[in-house]
């Protein structure tokens, strides 16, 4: 099973882990936020919703993404273009979306303010 761990990670503990990766060691599959805050706006509920239909299955366009959803193209269009900006979904050389794992697990900490 490929499975992403989704978080909040400050530059330190990024560069721990490519330091890490560098020296041989494996660090699995990262998407990375620097706040909570960031992490929220990007991964909204839709979001979450479009990402769990694309687990597993492969590169997808976006208007069957669409009907997969059963939402209207223009709006998940904006939500894809959301994920590709911050780095979350890929476009394949046949112009289709892909989130290429089978699961995601989110791990932050929040601490007191």
């Amino acid at each position: 099973m490929r499975t992403v761990r989704i978080g909040v990670a400050s530059r330190a503990e990024i560069s721990a882990r490519f330091k890490a990766a560098f020296r041989g060691e494996r660090q699995g599959s990262h998407i990375s936020f620097p706040s909570l805050e960031l992490m929220h706006r990007v991964l909204t509920p839709n979001r979450w919703r479009m990402l769990q239909a694309m687990m597993a299955s492969g590169p997808v366009g976006t208007r069957e993404l669409a009907r997969r959803l059963d939402r209207d193209v223009k709006s998940v269009h904006m939500d894809v273009q959301a994920l590709l900006s911050a780095g979350v979904i890929d476009r394949t050389e046949d112009d289709k979306i892909e989130f290429p794992y089978d699961a995601a697990h989110v791990d932050f900490t929040v601490k007191a303010a």
